[in-house]
């Protein structure tokens, strides 16, 4: 239970972050190479995913989600890192500018690993 809730807190805070930041978290994710359609939902999507997780709402599934979409944001991080690309993470909307590296992957490859307990609370 206490894994589902980390991971939710975190998905909750980084899509407030996102829409707290307006417009320049569309900006921000065009410069990762997100289309700006799949950038505008995603705020609304780790909100919603991680109220879920913290209330323990629609378990197993809401895990599932989680490692989905931390999945997808690990295979966006290492492509870039692949290419030698190193953007702003814009992982927490205006909280967080600092260039993408491998921490970046270790964190979400770690809140993976949480929502995977998750799965078997």
């Amino acid at each position: 239970m206490v894994a589902g809730i980390v991971v939710g807190a975190v998905l909750a805070v980084a899509g407030g972050m996102k829409l707290a930041a307006g417009r320049a978290w569309s900006d921000e994710a065009a410069g990762l190479g997100v289309p700006v359609a799949v950038a505008l939902p995603v705020p609304i999507v780790e909100i919603a995913l991680g109220a879920a997780l913290v209330v323990g709402l629609a378990m197993p599934w809401s895990a599932v989600a989680a490692i989905a979409l931390l999945m997808a944001f690990s295979v966006l991080i290492a492509r870039q890192l692949a290419d030698g690309r190193h953007p702003p993470c814009a992982c927490f909307g205006g909280w967080s500018h600092r260039p993408l590296d491998g921490t970046h992957l270790a964190r979400n490859l770690g809140l993976v690993a949480l929502a995977a307990v998750a799965l078997w609370r």
